[in-house]
């Protein structure tokens, strides 16, 4: 479990702006300084998972550099997808945000489960 302690980017770190919310680039170097971590947990058994959260984080990140001082939040960047009606589309930053989420919480209940002392991986996933 040492390799967590020596990421660089934390979420815990990130300031949230008032009403505007989560600033993107903060995010996106969050979730990119994880991907490393999905290496360490088992090349294999996290490969499909570590897919999805690439694939994820750069459907943001490509939406965040057509305009960043527009989308410099995540909130301006669903916003400005909700307004256009392309939140629900396929492959949308909106979307991608929604899986990059739910990713994120299976990766921090599997780590949980590890925490606590399971030592089944099949079990903790």
């Amino acid at each position: 479990q040492s390799f967590l302690l020596v990421l660089d980017t934390r979420f815990s770190d990130i300031e949230l702006r008032d009403e505007e919310g989560i600033p993107t680039e903060e995010f996106l170097e969050s979730c990119y300084a994880i991907v490393p971590v999905l290496d360490k947990l088992g090349p294999t058994v996290f490969a499909p998972v570590k897919m999805d959260f690439v694939g994820n984080i750069k459907k943001i990140n490509q939406k965040f550099i057509t305009n960043k001082e527009e989308f410099d939040t995540l909130q301006k960047i669903v916003l400005h997808e909700v307004n256009a009606g392309v939140a629900q589309v396929r492959n949308s930053a909106t979307e991608a945000l929604l899986w990059l989420k739910r990713g994120l919480k299976f990766l921090k209940g599997f780590l949980t489960e590890v925490k606590n002392g399971e030592k089944n991986i099949q079990t903790a996933l």
